[in-house]
């Protein structure tokens, strides 16, 4: 998708091939386990070792993180090409890779935030994955996390041999996801894959609010001028902002009826706060509960991130267990370039300011005391 002033432009190829994926996922499910079949000798040996997931809220850093960490020849990730035929990665990529003439054209997403994106650029491409294997994963009413008591054999099957796919094909050793929504599933990915490390960005609440509002308001516009774009979100497994916007139920049902209460009634910087604090108290919860998850998480800040950039792309490193040597150009390139944000401001009154103190300021409290030192 581009966008122009308020418009997002959906590319129709791209919005028709969605829906015709969405359409036949059972014929696509069958297919998946026909080219597991035919590769079976080439993934047999490949097994998936300690696999990187990036995730948090919308808006913290995930994108940027991801893309940095997929410069390094070890790591493979799904790519905006990937989708809408997610089923088949070694097809798809193997076709791709014989009859590809020219690198694709790249520019910046639709999102407006200084990112630049191609069909190479990675993207969370697997929640349509787990939306075909989990019914109703991203219904608000319902508690959406998976943790080590989930059991879904079919799916965690398929998952162990997409990955493995995924590898064989790009040439990489190592698996790298990102994934917002992989936030209320640490406990369950660490049961699949006791290895798994973790990364999490964490962004002051203030600016990180700012921030969701202003893509929420962005898509909401785009969707208003072309209903196709709110539809391409939901067929991508991006329910963050737009028209079907949704936040996740982390099992407090009174906390998740707060925050759709707040968004139904116009209470917009109340329910992206609530949304923010449920978010992270749930995370805070979780590594307290679970010390070898906690071990297995890097919490850093979005702003040290920006600012002191070295610093927590070597702890990044270390944490991941990266041979930093064959990321060196890529670590310069990225400390070089990481900034904070300077097209907007946050806009918010004295007493918006506030509200977000008061709802978020113990959380945040909290979590900040996990993030990395810097």
């Amino acid at each position: 998708m581009t966008e122009r002033n308020d418009r997002i432009d959906v590319a129709g190829g791209l919005y028709w091939q969605s829906r015709f994926f969405a359409a036949t996922a059972p014929v696509w499910k069958w297919l998946s386990d026909l080219e597991t079949r035919a590769v079976a000798d080439e993934i047999d040996d490949i097994k998936v070792r300690d696999p990187i997931y990036v995730t948090s809220l919308a808006r913290a850093g995930t994108t940027i993180v991801t893309e940095m960490l997929e410069a390094h020849p070890a790591l493979a990730c799904h790519h905006y090409s990937d989708f809408p035929n997610a089923w088949t990665p070694y097809w798809r990529n193997h076709l791709l890779q014989r009859t590809r003439r020219q690198a694709p054209r790249a520019a910046e997403r639709a999102h407006r935030d200084r990112i630049v994106v191609s069909h190479d650029s990675p993207e969370a491409v697997e929640e349509v994955l787990w939306m075909a294997f989990f019914e109703g994963l991203h219904d608000p009413s319902k508690p959406g996390v998976l943790d080590e008591s989930s059991n879904n054999a079919a799916f965690e099957r398929f998952y162990r041999d997409h990955i493995r796919k995924l590898l064989a094909v790009r040439r990489a050793e190592r698996y790298l996801a990102k994934g917002n929504y992989n936030i209320s599933r640490l406990a369950y990915l660490q049961r699949l894959c006791p290895d798994a490390r973790f990364l999490v960005p964490v962004r002051a609440p203030q600016q990180h609010i700012a921030s969701l509002i202003k893509q929420h308001r962005l898509f909401s516009r785009g969707h208003a001028l072309d209903a196709r774009v709110g539809r391409q979100l939901a067929m991508s497994g991006h329910f963050e902002f737009g028209p079907f916007r949704r936040a996740v139920h982390f099992g407090d049902a009174k906390a998740a009826d707060a925050i759709e209460a707040a968004w139904r009634e116009g209470r917009e910087i109340e329910g992206w706060a609530r949304y923010w604090t449920t978010t992270y108290a749930f995370l805070a919860d979780q590594l307290e509960a679970r010390p070898a998850l906690a071990d297995r998480c890097l919490l850093f800040t979005y702003e040290d991130l920006c600012t002191e950039s070295k610093t927590v792309i070597d702890a990044i490193l270390a944490h991941c267990d990266l041979d930093p040597q064959p990321f060196a150009e890529a670590r310069a390139r990225y400390a070089e370039r990481l900034s904070l944000p300077d097209y907007y401001d946050d806009g918010l009154t004295g007493a918006e300011s506030d509200l977000v103190e008061t709802l978020c300021g113990n959380v945040y409290t909290r979590i900040r005391k996990r993030c990395l030192e810097t």
